[in-house]
């Protein structure tokens, strides 16, 4: 019976999507990690769930998030962002329906 090898499916997934997940706002690109530490999960999970700028700012960084909120980003904008995110890396982050500081 084949095991599964965490290491090649780690390294599989990483081939196929890279380290980070890149997209782009106001033509500043910024990019997000294609696998996220279980350390982050843990904070993330004690976030409330309309709590988009907490979300943004353990995902992206301090300094990426603080260039981020530079922009005028809707939460559709944020929604669709991490829709597309979630689709391409495999993860899903919950559900959040919150404003962003527009």
């Amino acid at each position: 019976m084949a095991k599964y090898n965490v290491n090649a499916a780690r390294a599989q997934r990483l081939e196929a999507l890279g380290e980070r997940w890149e997209f782009e706002v106001d033509g500043e690109l910024f990019s997000l990690p294609t696998e996220l530490p279980r350390a982050i999960v843990g904070k993330l999970a004690v976030l409330d769930p309309s709590d988009l700028d907490g979300l943004l700012t353990l995902l992206l960084g301090d300094e990426q998030f603080k260039r981020l909120d530079e922009h005028a980003m809707s939460v559709q904008d944020v929604q669709g962002l991490l829709e597309a995110y979630g689709k391409d890396t495999g993860m899903t982050l919950g559900e959040s329906a919150a404003s962003t500081r527009s």
